[in-house]
């Protein structure tokens, strides 16, 4: 008999990868429209470099202490759920696995298969039972602090880069345009790219991540240069 081959699915990469492309996202946007602003209002290359390089620090940081926070707290929500379940299996067994039962009924089964499910399922592992079909827990979607944080540092990093490298090489006076240049192919193409991985529509992806940088960069560059006139 031929072995059948494990199916890869998209949702295994959701966890990385909605912290990988909200870090990188964050980090051109950010540091860009940062930038943007700074030289509208002060076009001298080492102030400009100066506030972005702050920027992709402050942004790195931050983005890790949000997204452990955040992520912690899941985590401890669910946690709280599994020592909740563990305490009703040991007062009250039966009704655990009448709850099994009804839920596999719900989903189509006859009462007396359901039943011969749930039976099965608490006798191999009753808690990961109700971990899965009632809480809707699994391996591929559980909680992980560390993980989110380190991806979403990393990328805003990586990200908040590419205006940096614009600034650098761009001529003094042509900051602006190169930097808002370098984003939105930034941003373009990290649209593209997450919805290949995540098997999206491309073209509405980028049009999505690209309008919203534009929205930004011409925002803080108004601001930049009204503040600029003032002061």
């Amino acid at each position: 008999m031929k072995q059948r081959v494990k199916e890869k699915h998209l949702v295994e990469r959701v966890g990385w990868l909605r912290a990988a492309i909200m870090g990188a996202n964050d980090g051109i946007v950010s540091i860009a429209s940062l930038v943007v602003g700074v030289a509208a209002a002060n076009p001298a290359r080492g102030d400009v470099l100066l506030a972005g390089i702050a920027g992709l620090m402050a942004g790195a940081m931050s983005m890790a202490a949000g997204e452990y926070v955040s992520v912690s707290s899941q985590a401890d929500t669910e946690k709280a759920d599994l020592a909740r379940e563990r305490h009703e299996h040991e007062i009250d067994p039966e009704g655990e696995l009448m709850e099994l039962a009804g839920i596999y009924q719900s989903r189509g089964l006859d009462a007396k298969l359901a039943m011969d499910v749930a039976r099965q399922m608490m006798a191999k592992d009753g808690i990961a039972a109700h971990a899965r079909d009632e809480l809707g827990l699994s391996p591929v979607n559980i909680a992980q602090p560390l993980q989110a944080a380190a991806t979403s540092a990393l990328m805003f990093a990586l990200g908040a880069a590419l205006p940096l490298l614009a600034i650098l090489w761009a001529p003094v006076n042509a900051i602006i345009p190169a930097v808002g240049a370098a984003a939105l192919l930034a941003l373009a193409i990290l649209g593209g790219f997450g919805a290949h991985i995540g098997g999206a529509p491309k073209v509405r992806a980028i049009t999505r991540v690209v309008f919203w940088g534009v929205v930004a960069m011409v925002a803080t560059a108004l601001i930049g240069r009204l503040v600029g006139a003032v002061v």
